[in-house]
């Protein structure tokens, strides 16, 4: 399941909706991201998207995700708009009879929302405002992914 939403998340009640009914589930890996207040040089994040754009390319990474490793359920819901440090930015979840599955799958789609994904970033502090580029050590991380499929595995 994809959500890209404006308001904030309860990340119990997510993964208490993802297990929901389900005895199959063995593991469930999530990773919360939030802003950064980077020693007060962060005031704010605005983070900015096409909709229909963006839903698209996260529910191909998510599909992507399922068909390279055995998961029963995922999950990412990104945020947009104005947040403050401290402030949650992403959640994603994935679960699978095995951890490692749900945890390389989890690990698969984050990188992929830090080097991919459709977003814009702008920090804004007391020295001003910039975009936010993908780093060189988020690229390298997410290189390890573009061979691997779930038949090599």
């Amino acid at each position: 399941m994809i959500r890209v939403q404006q308001e904030d998340f309860d990340i119990g009640a997510e993964i208490a909706r993802l297990k929901a009914g389900r005895t199959d589930i063995g593991a469930i890996v999530t990773f919360t991201g939030t802003v950064r207040d980077q020693g007060g040089a962060v005031a704010e994040m605005t983070l900015e998207h096409y909709p229909a754009m963006t839903e698209a390319e996260l529910a191909r990474a998510e599909a992507d995700a399922n068909a390279r490793w055995p998961l029963q359920a995922s999950l990412v819901v990104h945020r947009y708009g104005a947040l403050k440090p401290g402030d949650n930015i992403v959640l994603v979840a994935t679960a699978s009879e095995h951890r490692d599955a749900a945890f390389d799958a989890a690990r698969f789609l984050m990188d992929y929302l830090k080097t991919r994904a459709p977003f814009w970033k702008r920090e804004a502090g007391p020295g001003g405002s910039r975009w936010v580029e993908a780093e060189a050590r988020d690229s390298d991380a997410a290189s390890r992914w573009r061979l691997k499929t779930r038949a090599a595995e």
